[in-house]
């Protein structure tokens, strides 16, 4: 579905997220899981804007307006994330991120979900 998106997209790794919100810093983090798998299991403090409305601009727009603000985003292995951190950049945001492996690494570090 999502195949036309490069895979060469800003990343960081879920040590870093972790230690930036350990550190409580300024950042957005973005799950883009659907919103059923979204209810099972999430990192605190985070928001749902799944995958499938990447494509509405608006949307993404009306929860997230500072196109400038740090934001991370996650999703279960790291290629939807990748997916929509490319639309993103299409859009404006300029401090975008995708969280390398997702949740996959997240739970490999053993770091806490809700």
């Amino acid at each position: 579905m999502f195949s036309f998106f490069s895979s060469n997209v800003p990343e960081i790794d879920s040590s870093e997220v972790k230690k930036a919100l350990d550190a409580k810093q300024d950042i957005i983090l973005l799950d883009v899981r659907t919103p059923m798998e979204y209810e099972k299991t999430k990192i605190n403090g985070s928001i749902n804007f799944s995958i499938e409305n990447i494509t509405n601009q608006k949307a993404i727009e009306s929860i997230m307006p500072n196109k400038n603000a740090t934001i991370y985003v996650y999703c279960l292995s790291g290629s939807r994330s990748n997916a929509a951190v490319q639309r993103m950049i299409a859009y404006g945001y300029t401090n975008v991120f995708s969280m390398k492996n997702g949740l996959l690494a997240w739970r490999m570090k053993r770091y806490p979900l809700i």
